[in-house]
């Protein structure tokens, strides 16, 4: 087995971030919290976990935390979403999403939280230049493998197959890698909240859905031995409740995602 392995010291990450804001020494004083210097600094939690390398929000008084100068913020007003934010800056909603993971739905926002907004956002009151996510082009052999045997099961049932939804397949795909890249096993993303928040976040409609997902098979005929053999699992593919489907898979991580 290959392993990779990188070394970063907090000078060097300071020394890179110099570009988006200048950053000062402050020490954490008893009763304070991550949350707490944040709002005090007028930044989010994520910068700071993000500036100092931490793994976990708990400090420890005396404990040399580093803040930035000055950042690119929003103070969330009563009714704002992502997605009225995203279009107000002229920002991607998965840019806000992915500079935010603290948020789980991007619907649900409270008056006086902070956003962070993307760090290519101009001064306020102009337009944000940020590049958009370029979208994922066709499906991967895989995920078309996965949505055949599938069928093949349903119309071992008498069942209607399941058309392969492109844009569902492209969410699939993107809690797969969110998966592995954040290292958990859940239905719930901490990044992008329920299977059916996520969906309607990237404007996914529907009257029923489901998911299901699997982590280390090697092959659509492995995955798809192993969701049939799970009674949980074999119920979402052998439902007359859905009518179509998306499949991701990314390293290891294997999603399935239904809906009608």
């Amino acid at each position: 087995m290959f392993f990779k392995t990188a070394a970063l010291s907090l000078t060097a990450f300071l020394s890179m971030t110099t570009a988006a804001f200048a950053a000062s020494p402050y020490t954490a004083k008893p009763g304070d919290s991550i949350y707490k210097i944040a709002r005090t600094h007028q930044t989010s939690v994520k910068t700071i976990m993000n500036m100092n390398l931490l793994h976990q929000t708990m400090i420890l008084p005396g404990q040399v935390l580093y803040v930035p100068d000055h950042s690119s913020l929003y103070n969330v007003r009563y009714g704002d979403t992502l997605y009225t934010i995203s279009k107000k800056y002229g920002l991607s909603l998965q840019s806000l999403l992915l500079e935010n993971p603290q948020v789980r739905n991007a619907s649900l926002l409270y008056p006086g939280q902070i956003i962070e907004l993307p760090s290519s956002q101009t001064t306020a009151g102009q337009t944000a230049t940020q590049k958009p996510v370029a979208p994922e082009t066709g499906l991967s052999a895989n995920a078309k493998e996965v949505a055949s045997l599938v069928n093949q099961e349903r119309n071992k049932q008498g069942l209607s197959p399941l058309t392969l939804n492109t844009k569902l397949s492209n969410v699939a795909k993107i809690k797969a890698k969110d998966m592995v890249e954040h290292n958990y096993f859940s239905h719930t993303s901490p990044t992008y909240g329920s299977p059916f928040d996520m969906m309607r976040t990237f404007g996914i409609s529907y009257s029923a859905a489901g998911e299901n997902i699997a982590e280390g098979q090697r092959s659509p005929q492995q995955v798809m031995q192993d969701w049939m053999n799970s009674p949980g699992h074999r119920q979402n593919i052998l439902s007359s409740n859905y009518s179509q489907i998306g499949v991701g898979y990314y390293e290891g991580a294997w999603v399935q995602m239904f809906i009608r």
